[in-house]
């Protein structure tokens, strides 16, 4: 999966909501912007549809103005379609408890084994950022220490000799092949030893000799639910911990906070990787809600989060993915046909056997 390209610059101001007096130059000067006709105009047509989209009392998210406004629509990525019976070390999860025995919110933050949200650039790296930071939860998790690894050791080293959601690196993976790779390297590096320097997309880096990787934590397997079932995954994110899945992401560049509902069914394009963190119930909408960890640095939406809507299991609706193999993907995808807000539950993992070394 290669997620969304969004090139994140620093900002003075991480988002905002904006009013009609909010003008082109105090954007620039509030995110350190070069001024563009181009970038003007694509800035006022963004703002135009978020004041127009927040004077809608019925909405249950806001839009806002962020880092992103000036930019072009960013591009797709590739799917995280894959032929099942390739998978070569996923074991099948077993729900141990019944929905009705969850506590009614989980935030898996508040336990001290989510690290800070983190920021992919413009690599195609989500999958590897996904992959690492539901890795360090686990690790936190079975070990109580929570260690701060390396995502940039997967977009250097994990082989997608599959074209498994693209061609690997910044062109783009998926989590289970993060997992075959970190399970047959011995694990990961700590992000300070193997810093990131794939942020502008224009390198996957070097994978170093094995005999030079200085390994502090692994994982022995991961678990895959099985496709859209959406017990199973908020089961599993209750009793078991943060989990990786795969979404359709294409719309989220202008969310600033609430409860996202805005991802169409009918044509769902599943282009990303994020983690599950928690979910709960907005206490000013009561719409029930998934946590979401995001790629996109502490700028993006709520301090990097963003919260999807849940629907209840029972009526948790699908969509269709029509063009699975966009890019790469893996050889024999077809449609599919993805269920929650923006296809939250369709494809969903988490390591097992986490161990320090």
């Amino acid at each position: 999966m290669k997620g969304l390209v969004l090139a994140s610059l620093l900002a003075a101001v991480s988002s905002l909501v904006p009013t009609a007096d909010y003008t082109y130059e105090q954007f620039v000067e509030d995110f350190h912007k070069e001024i563009s006709p181009r970038a003007q105009s694509l800035f006022s047509q963004r703002l135009s549809e978020a004041l127009s989209f927040n004077a809608n009392p019925n909405r249950s998210y806001t839009k806002g103005i962020n880092q992103f406004s000036d930019q072009e629509a960013p591009p797709r990525g590739r799917k995280a379609s894959r032929v099942t019976s390739d998978l070569k070390l996923a074991s099948t999860y077993k729900r141990t408890v019944e929905i009705e025995e969850l506590p009614k919110e989980v935030d898996w933050r508040t336990a001290g084994v989510v690290t800070p949200v983190k920021n992919q650039g413009q690599c195609g790296s989500c999958w590897a950022f996904a992959t690492t930071a539901t890795v360090e939860s686990h690790i936190a998790l079975e070990t109580g220490l929570l260690f701060s690894l390396s995502p940039q050791q997967l977009v250097a080293c994990a082989p997608n000799t599959d074209h498994c959601g693209g061609i690997g690196g910044c062109m783009g993976s998926i989590p289970e092949v993060a997992y075959d790779y970190l399970i047959g390297a011995g694990g990961y590096a700590e992000e300070w030893s193997f810093p990131y320097i794939s942020y502008t997309g224009a390198t996957n880096g070097t994978c170093p000799a094995s005999e030079d990787l200085q390994v502090k934590a692994g994982i022995g397997g991961y678990v895959k639910l099985e496709e859209n079932n959406a017990a199973d995954v908020m089961v599993a994110l209750a009793t078991v911990g943060p989990l990786a899945v795969n979404v359709d992401a294409s719309n989220w560049h202008n969310y600033e906070s609430g409860v996202y509902d805005g991802c169409e069914y009918d044509a769902m394009d599943i282009d990303h990787v994020v983690v599950l963190v928690g979910y709960g119930t907005d206490e000013d909408t009561g719409l029930d809600y998934w946590l979401v960890r995001n790629s996109w640095s502490p700028t993006f939406g709520e301090a990097g989060y963003i919260r999807l809507l849940r629907e209840a299991p029972e009526d948790t609706k699908c969509g269709v993915d029509t063009t699975p193999q966009d890019g790469t993907g893996c050889d024999g995808a077809s449609t599919q046909y993805p269920c929650g807000q923006c296809g939250v539950v369709f494809d969903v993992s988490y390591p097992t056997g986490a161990f320090l070394a």
